[in-house]
């Protein structure tokens, strides 16, 4: 299923959004473990910070404005229909841990894909959520129309 396909108003865009981000972001740190012993390999993860940014600001503007307000950066780009690219970025840190210690590097690497997968269960869950809020105000509605 198309995610883009259960957008019903800015927050429940926010969350999709916060989904796709978690989703490409696990395949990057899946790809970080896979990698592991390949010389020369270079540790990339998502922009966290900047995309935790981006998010903050559209909440503002949504709070504000009741609008959504989606602004492109360096690293991630906002397309038509609610499409956007995110760009992997070289993980310095992770980087270094692995030049010095494969096993923390490991280590580092299964905590961030456990804390990606929380984000992504709660984003759900709350997509969830409004999906069946949404649904019952509507069929409620409709009950009310026809009796």
């Amino acid at each position: 299923m198309k995610l883009q396909s259960v957008v019903t108003d800015n927050i429940a865009e926010v969350l999709v959004k916060i989904i796709e981000f978690t989703q490409a972001r696990q395949k990057v740190l899946i790809r970080n473990i896979n990698n592991i012993g390949v010389c020369g390999f270079e540790p990339e993860d998502m922009p966290v910070v900047e995309f935790s940014h981006l998010m903050n600001n559209a909440i503002n503007e949504h709070i504000t404005n009741q609008r959504l307000l989606l602004c492109d950066t360096e690293n991630i780009k906002f397309g038509i229909g609610g499409s956007f690219e995110v760009k992997a970025v070289t993980d310095k840190t992770s980087r270094e841990l692995l030049e010095e210690n494969q096993d923390a590097y490991l280590e580092q690497q299964i905590q961030k894909l456990l804390e990606n997968s929380l984000n992504q269960k709660i984003a759900a869950g709350l997509l969830r959520k409004k999906q069946q809020q949404s649904s019952e105000s509507s069929s409620g509605e409709c009950k009310k129309v026809n009796s």
